[in-house]
């Protein structure tokens, strides 16, 4: 198996990234309610609020168990919005990378038992490492790499 490749992210390039993704979702429906996966979504989300003039914005706090073989569905919800906000709402789900996907699948998975519609928007993609059945909406660079963002470096 090749080594995998380090990808460093600097401020400016997050910066580039975020643009081409507020480009992407301009052409788009309007989301009516912006949720940041934590902890790597909610640089980017802070970003596009900024260059969108988003101001309605939540948090999701998850964890999600996935095991060799691939996502077995548990996910903890440590913090999620109300029904009442996502119920008749699209949503924007906005997280750094799409790796497993399983986060995001089971975020989805939550918007939509509450009634909503939930649109996908990420940085990176990696299709070779995801193990669930659906694709991001918006995403701008497709890669396997390994993504090492500046707000991560001291990690």
């Amino acid at each position: 198996m090749p080594e995998s490749v380090k990808i460093n992210v600097s401020w400016e390039d997050l910066d580039d990234l975020v643009a081409q993704l507020a480009e992407r979702l301009r052409a788009g429906p309007e989301p009516d309610v912006v949720l940041a996966i934590s902890r790597g979504g909610l640089v980017p989300a802070g970003m596009l609020g900024y260059r969108m003039g988003w101001r309605d914005m939540l948090l999701a706090a998850v964890v999600v168990y996935d095991d060799e073989q691939g996502f077995r569905g548990e996910a903890e919800f440590l913090q999620f919005p109300s029904d009442e906000q996502l119920r008749g709402k699209r949503v924007l789900i906005v997280d750094e990378v799409w790796d497993s996907g399983t986060t995001i699948a089971a975020v989805s998975a939550r918007i939509r038992a509450a009634g909503g519609e939930p649109v996908t928007a990420v940085l990176h993609y990696k299709p070779g490492r995801s193990r669930v059945d659906i694709v991001p909406d918006h995403y701008i660079v497709e890669t396997d790499d390994w993504v090492i963002y500046p707000f991560k470096a001291g990690k």
